[in-house]
């Protein structure tokens, strides 16, 4: 019975990742709007809410099990949109502390950006590795930005953008390791070891699933 209830249950919420994935995506004109009007306290707030979809949108796919290659390509589109709309934001609402802080925030940006280019000039694609490094540095970045914003406090922001730098060049690694696209390879030793996500295969083999069921939500 409670094996049935899950199996519903999942078919129900299937499409939740990647509605909260969407939503992120559609939030980032949102805070760029706030921030350019100054709506310090209403940009907070929905900054909040777009970071804790980005940790709920891939924790809900895995335990639905609906992990797809278009699932895992809407949420580093959202994420990307969401990081590089940040720093602008910044900008536009506490100009004196982005200034600065020009160095290390140019220092995440650029590393970042390498990491995400040097993908797509390897594979014509994002990268959507989703590493555990990563994973960690979007959640330090989080929670480094309202001190900063708040209150001006740097040393945390400082630890989340060394994490930042180190989780990028991780993913440089694993782009020179992988011969072909893989999504969800949580570590550089994971690629090296052939011990990856989901590949072309898994891709195509989604795809087909959902050319044969009408009613797949992707």
């Amino acid at each position: 019975m409670s094996l049935a209830l899950d199996a519903r249950f999942a078919s129900r919420f299937s499409r939740l990742p990647d509605q909260l994935s969407g939503l992120r995506l559609a939030l980032v004109p949102v805070l760029l709007g706030l921030a350019w009007f100054g709506a310090h306290s209403v940009f907070v707030a929905v900054l909040a809410v777009a970071l804790a979809t980005d940790v709920l949108d891939g924790f809900l796919a895995r335990r639905l099990g609906v992990c797809t290659e278009a699932g895992a390509q809407l949420d580093s589109r959202a994420d990307l949109a969401t990081w590089l709309a940040v720093p602008l934001c910044a900008w536009w609402l506490r100009p004196e502390l982005v200034a600065a802080e020009a160095f290390w925030i140019g220092a995440g940006l650029v590393s970042a950006l390498g990491a995400t280019a040097y993908g797509w000039i390897r594979f014509r694609r994002l990268t959507s590795y989703h590493t555990w490094g990563a994973k960690a540095s979007a959640v330090a970045l989080g929670a480094a930005l309202f001190p900063f914003l708040g209150w001006g406090l740097v040393l945390p922001l400082h630890l989340a953008i060394g994490l930042l730098v180190a989780s990028q060049l991780e993913e440089v690694a694993i782009t020179r390791t992988l011969s072909e696209w893989q999504s969800d390879v949580p570590s550089w030793w994971h690629a090296k070891n052939g011990q990856t996500g989901r590949g072309p295969e898994a891709a195509s083999a989604d795809t087909g699933a959902r050319d044969q069921d009408p009613s797949s939500p992707l």
